[in-house]
């Protein structure tokens, strides 16, 4: 597998501790999208959309673990329940506010991103992204709070500053 990124995202945001879990936590928090110019073609028509996909790659995760305790809990679980960055391909989304598009760089909303991170690829939210009425296995004993990420996954070198 090949897989090399088309851009880079832009955030307020430089290191995981105090970075938002998801993108309702980051609600009104703006960021830049630079798509490389090779693929800016791509962008057609993606204006008109409200929200896309970013999918990136998380460049600064610790080690891949299959057990981890995610931000929203105190209990170990599988790595596939939760949204922890130590992933085996250490790959993430977000579903960020697409506000609007000049040339290669989209200027976006509700980022949760890390400044510099590698962007993979871009889709379009539709409507067949929602689902009503889904179970939400252990996090339906979650309390709905607003959190921001601690260093629990960020890798020793990218904590010291080491890129």
């Amino acid at each position: 597998m090949n897989v090399k990124p088309i851009g880079i995202i832009h955030s307020p945001f430089t290191q995981a501790a105090g970075t938002p879990i998801n993108v309702r936590v980051a609600k009104g928090v703006r960021g830049r999208v630079e798509v490389f110019t090779k693929y800016a073609g791509g962008l057609k028509d993606l204006k008109g959309f409200d929200r896309v996909w970013l999918i990136f790659h998380f460049d600064r995760a610790r080690r891949p673990r299959l057990v981890v305790t995610p931000f929203l809990d105190t209990v170990k679980r599988g790595v596939f329940a939760t949204r922890a960055p130590s992933r085996p391909n250490r790959i993430g989304i977000s579903c960020v506010g697409l506000l609007r598009i000049r040339k290669n760089i989209l200027y976006v909303s509700d980022l949760d991103i890390l400044d510099g991170t590698p962007l993979l690829d871009i889709k379009p939210y539709t409507p067949s992204d929602c689902f009503e009425g889904v179970r939400f296995g252990w996090m339906d004993n979650v309390p709905d709070r607003r959190m921001v990420a601690d260093g629990r996954f960020a890798s020793q070198k990218r904590r010291k500053g080491i890129r």
